[in-house]
Parts: structure tokens; sequence; C-alpha cells
């Protein structure tokens, strides 16, 4: 695939990128595509490996390796250098609904396990995809294909995330009549109001939606089922039903002083930041702002990057990030062999920037708030952090990270994030429904499988799943969507 030797030939090259000091001052996406004759021997990169494991989606050592979406890499690299951009585009939409959202958000497991990675820089296969999406939309390549036909059947999709997206358009590409119900003021879940827009500007996500719309899916925001919407409603007027809700409910801390002022769940600052910037541009005040305050992030994964980043473009006086674990190494450790994903140290945007500003990288690593420390009129003025160390549990041999006595300190702040993950779906939206949910708090299905305990109700996503990946998610839309129409119409062809 590619140029034979290209991998020998061609070193990896990104396209630019603004630097932290420019990009702060705004929220717009700041990573530029290389031309395309820049981007062809970047696919010509490509190996002509006997088993191409960027597209194998295993699960290896707790983690994903390749890619969940089986996207059929080393066929549109081979595309791409060749410049048939067209038929690029068209093996890329054969397994994946929305790349233009996965080449901007997704870590890219298929670039941990590329052949090219184990002795060397695997091939840039996140930018070619971006490549040729973008591509495809400015030569006209993608255009609405609405269904010949129409089935008569009627489904509803509670939830406009990836899953969501993903489930509606495979089954109105089916003709099946589609409804997308989201109980936000604007389409696009998770990706419209949990990531920024410097990493998805969300004219991408409307562009996505009003092709789709023109396909034929129809769309109703404010709905949300379960509260102002009875789900017994939903129920009677479709024939299936596909919940994904997402898994929304964060994860908490059970410490002193957490209900001082000033003490937020992460996905609340970055949706208040988010709504106020599409609304008016920042000019109402109503998010919740870091402005001259020193903020405290608790959580290293890429939601408490996306603060950090965040927090910097707001004007904080400073930020520090928490992270649990010890800090991970620059290379990959012996028990980490490819092509599980490496577990190592990585610099993201939103550190890079921090580093720019304030001289240094805003992590603290084995560290955690012990107390948060309020003044006499509530609000938040400090948290207490301790040094944790790890240790094997003696009852279960796992390794634990434990407080080290005497290592307390204090620090100032004004504005904490926590940014400690997910725990489930939203109850009330189950028990509307009455599907019933694991020990996780997540819709129970059978393994593999996406039907619920509910007749004609289906659960695809974070909130059958857990908190995962937009490559998951949009799989997981993929795989309920066929369900769901084999249980409409007996057989099914969506792949």
């Amino acid at each position: 695939m590619g140029k034979t030797t290209g991998f020998l030939e061609y070193e990896r090259k990104q396209g630019p990128s603004l630097a932290p000091g420019e990009r702060i001052g705004n929220f717009d996406e700041f990573h530029y595509p290389l031309p395309p004759d820049g981007q062809r021997s970047q696919a010509a990169r490509c190996m002509e490996c006997g088993v191409p494991f960027c597209q194998s989606g295993m699960e290896l050592g707790g983690m994903t390796s390749g890619c969940p979406l089986h996207n059929l890499i080393p066929e549109w690299n081979d595309l791409v250098f060749r410049g048939n951009w067209e038929q690029a585009l068209a093996r890329l939409h054969k397994t994946n609904n929305f790349p233009e959202f996965t080449a901007r958000v997704c870590p890219a497991p298929c670039e941990a396990a590329c052949t090219c990675s184990l002795n060397g820089e695997a091939v840039s296969i996140k930018e070619n995809e971006r490549s040729i999406i973008e591509t495809g939309y400015e030569r006209g390549y993608v255009r609405p294909q609405p269904p010949a036909v129409r089935t008569g059947k009627r489904v509803a999709v509670v939830g406009s995330g990836p899953a969501g997206l993903a489930a509606a358009d495979q089954l109105n590409r089916r003709g099946h009549t589609v409804v997308v119900y989201e109980r936000s003021d604007r389409i696009g879940g998770l990706l419209m109001y949990g990531i920024p827009n410097m990493k998805l500007e969300k004219q991408v996500i409307d562009r996505r939606v009003k092709r789709m719309q023109d396909e034929g899916v129809q769309f109703v925001t404010g709905a949300d089922i379960g509260g102002n919407t009875r789900a017994e409603q939903i129920l009677e007027a479709y024939d299936s039903v596909v919940l994904a809700c997402g898994a929304s409910n964060p994860r908490d801390l059970n410490l002193p002083g957490r209900d001082a002022k000033g003490i937020h769940f992460a996905v609340d600052f970055l949706a208040s930041t988010t709504k106020s910037l599409l609304d008016t541009g920042l000019a109402e005040g109503t998010y919740v702002s870091a402005k001259d305050k020193n903020v405290l992030v608790i959580g290293g994964g890429d939601t408490g990057n996306d603060c950090v980043a965040t927090a910097v473009r707001h004007g904080c006086r400073s930020v520090l990030q928490l992270e649990m674990m010890p800090k991970p190494p620059a290379a990959r450790a012996a028990g980490n062999a490819w092509p599980e994903w490496p577990r190592v140290l990585k610099t993201d945007y939103g550190q890079e920037e921090a580093a720019a500003v304030f001289g240094a990288d805003p992590r603290l690593y084995q560290t955690t708030v012990k107390e948060f420390i309020a003044g006499e009129d509530g609000a938040l003025q400090a948290a207490v952090l301790v040094r944790l160390e790890p240790e094997r549990d003696a009852a279960t041999g796992r390794i634990v990270m434990k407080p080290v006595p005497g290592s307390e300190y204090r620090v100032e702040t004004e504005l904490v994030l926590i940014a400690a993950g997910f725990l489930g779906c939203q109850n009330y939206v189950a028990e509307a429904f009455g599907v019933e949910t694991d020990a996780r708090t997540n819709v129970k299905t059978a393994q593999g499988r996406y039907r619920t305990n509910v007749d004609k109700v289906f659960a695809a996503g974070d909130m059958r799943r857990g908190q995962s990946l937009v490559v998951w998610a949009i799989r997981e839309g993929r795989e309920a969507a066929r369900e769901v129409d084999e249980a409409l119409m007996g057989y099914t062809n969506l792949a």
C-alpha cells in the first residue's frame, strides 16, 4: 500500500500549528493541514505490512489498540498517494460516518498500532484522514444522498452525541424515518458542549448535521426525555427507540469543604464557555470564568487538559493540574510492548500553553486533594494537597495510591475543576424507559448486543459501555443501528 519504499524515503511530517503564545488569544482551531502534495508523501509512508494492526480495534492490556471502527487505513492511504481523493473518501466513509470529528478529537490508537511505529514514527493516519474529508468537502464529494425508498418504519434516537448521530445516519440510509431528540439547545451532545472549540470548531458539527437533514434525518432540540417529554410518548410514536444519552454523571469528590463556592465539574465549566462563546462571543459573562483566578484542575485526562487550555484562554492567574498516578516514562516500558497503547508521557496542547504562559508544566504527579478551605463568605480560598505513593494492596494484590503521612501542603485557589471522569448514564432517563442498569449505572444489555430488557428499546455508546472514545461511540451507534434494522425488517444489509 502506498509507495513500497515510502517509509524509507519520507520522514513523518505534520501540518503546522500556531505557537502556544499566538493561539491562546482565541478559541479557534490552530492546526493546519499540509498541502495536497505533502499529504500524498505522508500517505506514501504506509507500509505494505502483512498484518495492518492499525485497523484492528483490539483490546490489549486493558486499552484499545488499533481503530475500533476498523477503518480501511492502508486502502485510503494508497488512494491518497495516487491522488484519488474521491475514492479515498468513499473508502473512509464506508466504516466511519464522521471522519471530520475523529480526525480532530480521537487520540489515534491507529497510529499507536502502526507497524512503522515499531522502529520509528507512525504514519500520520489521523492527519491523512482529516485531509481526505476536508478535501471531500472542498471539492464537493460530500453530497446529500437521501435514500431512494422509505421503509415506513419510524425510529427515535434519544441523544445527539457521536453514538446517536451514527445510529441515526445508518438507519436513515436504510430508509427508516429517523428523529433525533436532544435535550440541549444545539445538536452534537458531547461533541458540541463537552469538547472545546479549539479542538473541534462547532461549524464542523453543523456542517455534518446539515447534510444529515438534507438526507431526511429530523432533529428536535430542547427535548428532555424523562423531563419535559414523556418516554411513553416516544414509545407509542415509534417502532424502535435508540438510547444514546452518554455517560453524563460526573464522578464527584467526597471531601471536607466540597460545598465551597468555586468548585465545579469540568464538563459544566467547558459547556458554559462553549455556550457563551457560541451565543454571544463570551460577551454576556454568564459562563464560569477563570479570569484572574488561581485554578486547580483535578484529573489528568483529556478533559483535564481541555480545562487547562480553557482557563489559560480566560486569563487565569495560575493553573495546576493534579495527576494521582506516577509520571509516565518517556519511552515504552518493557511490559508495554507494541502494539499496545503506549503508556508514555504525553504533553498535550493545554499543558504546552500553560508552560508557555507560566514557565512550567502545570501537572503535579502523585498528588491529590485532602481538603478544600472556604472563607467566611463560603467562597473557595485554598486546597490542601497531599502526596501519594504506590503500595500493593495485601487483599487484592493490586497497586493502589496511598497518602504519604505528613506530606500535606496548602495551595491558594479560587476555582477548582473536577475532571475525574464519569460514572454512567443519568438515572432519570433509564428510569423513564424502564431499562435495567448494571453496577456501574450503564444500561444493561447482553454481551455484544444492544437490545435492552424493554421491548423495541436499544442502547448504544457511553450510555451502554461507560465513558469511552468517540470512535467507540460511533462504532456502537453503527452496530446498534444494524441490530435495530434487523429487528424491524427481519434482515439487515447495514455494514
